[in-house]
């Protein structure tokens, strides 16, 4: 049984059981519960008893009240994510794997905004001031107007935050903050719980825009309680291949603006360069393109992105085929394989199938499947698809090749890049952008690759 005045709390999901037990109820995970004993109230830092309540006030919708300006840090790429600029008052969640540099992105956007006339505010609490230091050395922005402290004590944060005003704050990471008003140890759901509700507040009360650095866990997701997605205005996520030098910042959650959006970074030796062209980065330059690939255009948030879908079919050589998929859902692989077996004729029951998003990008939208399809035809067939040619479109199951959106978005992105043609659906030959054989069923899409015709 718990002692008075504690509790059994999962360290994953975050569920309180009055006593401890091998597996959470309420995640499935096994040896995740830790007694934490309740301090103070759920939310942060401790309160009087005596304090009484201020009624609730309403206002209307409209106000008199200029709205403040977006902080614009003039790292177009991370300002582009946020929605044109940082937002006064907003709170915004930056997680990412280990090393994938989170600390160096933001470091940099702290020096670019204080050039920009912006007081900005770097709070460390992994790293020593002379640390980071020589970090900002390294990346050539030691001139910077940044205001540095490394602190662990969420109660001498705020209070030093309150003595000063500011326009944009670091807090890296919240995972190190802990609260006096509670006896859990720092990284723990109730410590980050508190320390994220109480810096949230701060950021609305004094309207400067708060970041917050979070870990992942192994399985990718953001490590603390899940409360805290729902705390903050802006949830964003720093995403990098080992191997690669790209990184790619993706925002899953904006109040204050497009969701889905990417901004595109490469890291060199003096830190992150922005990549204002992506689809020349994720695409293979020079030489003829070669059976089982195929280029194809889609859509990032508001951006045209062009990448390469490459596919191997090969016989197998053990009983059960493998299918192996990188940088596209695998779900997705089977429905297309599923119907290239059923509505074209295609086999692939005895054959071997691997499937790979050249650069280490991760295509989520179901205007690839032509794309897919269009590669694994091409290496089933030994065929390669035109060096000048891209690929877009979605599948249905009955074997149609369905329009998507923003088609002539995706054929001007690809005409700027040099590309002459485009298989896609029919409905994209009306649009005039270049020219376009369109197709309405899989079927016909796969003997025209067959036959190597394309007009």
């Amino acid at each position: 049984m718990a002692r008075d005045g504690s509790a059994y709390i999962c360290q994953i999901c975050g569920a309180v059981h009055p006593k401890w037990a091998g597996q959470c109820t309420a995640c499935n995970a096994w040896n995740s519960l830790a007694e934490e004993r309740s301090g103070g109230p759920p939310g942060g830092l401790a309160v009087s008893k005596a304090t009484k309540a201020r009624g609730l006030s309403f206002e209307t919708l409209q106000s008199e009240e200029v709205a403040l300006p977006r902080v614009i840090t003039g790292v177009a790429e991370f300002d582009r994510v946020c929605g044109g600029g940082v937002a006064p008052g907003s709170a915004i969640l930056l997680a990412g794997d280990p090393g994938v540099g989170k600390s160096t992105l933001l470091l940099q956007v702290c020096a670019s905004a204080a050039a920009r006339g912006a007081r900005c505010a770097y709070i460390s609490g992994e790293e020593a001031v002379d640390q980071v230091r020589g970090r900002a050395g390294r990346m050539g922005v030691s001139d910077a107007s940044v205001k540095l402290a490394a602190e662990t004590s969420l109660r001498d944060i705020v209070d030093g935050l309150k003595r000063e005003q500011f326009d944009l704050v670091v807090i890296d990471s919240i995972q190190t903050i802990w609260s006096d008003a509670h006896e859990a140890g720092p990284g723990s759901v109730t410590q980050v719980r508190a320390a994220a509700g109480e810096l949230v507040r701060l950021a609305k009360k004094r309207g400067v825009a708060v970041i917050l650095v979070g870990h992942v866990t192994k399985d990718g997701a953001i490590a603390g309680p899940r409360v805290v997605e729902h705390m903050v205005d802006a949830v964003l996520a720093f995403e990098g291949e080992r191997g690669y030098p790209f990184r790619i910042l993706r925002a899953a959650k904006n109040r204050f603006g497009a969701t889905d959006e990417i901004g595109v970074f490469e890291m060199g030796d003096s830190g992150l360069r922005e990549v204002t062209n992506p689809s020349a980065l994720f695409l293979n330059e020079g030489g003829e393109r070669a059976a089982g690939a195929a280029v194809f255009a889609g859509i990032e948030g508001s951006r045209p992105v062009l990448v390469e879908f490459q596919a191997l079919v090969a016989p197998s050589a053990y009983g059960t085929p493998r299918r192996a998929v990188v940088g596209w859902d695998s779900g997705r692989l089977a429905m297309v394989l599923a119907v290239l077996e059923s509505r074209c004729g295609l086999g692939f029951g005895q054959r071997d199938v691997y499937l790979n998003v050249a650069g280490g990008l991760r295509i989520s939208e179901p205007a690839a499947d032509l794309a897919a399809a269009a590669a694994l035809a091409s290496s089933a067939l030994d065929t390669p698809l035109p060096q000048d040619c891209v690929v877009f479109g979605e599948i249905s199951l009955s074997g149609d090749v369905r329009p998507v959106s923003r088609m002539e978005s995706r054929l001007k992105e690809a005409a700027k890049l040099g590309f002459g043609r485009a298989f896609a659906p029919a409905a994209a030959a009306e649009l005039g952008s270049m020219p376009v054989t369109g197709v309405r069923r899989l079927a016909e899409a796969i003997e025209r690759i067959g036959a190597a015709n394309w007009t």
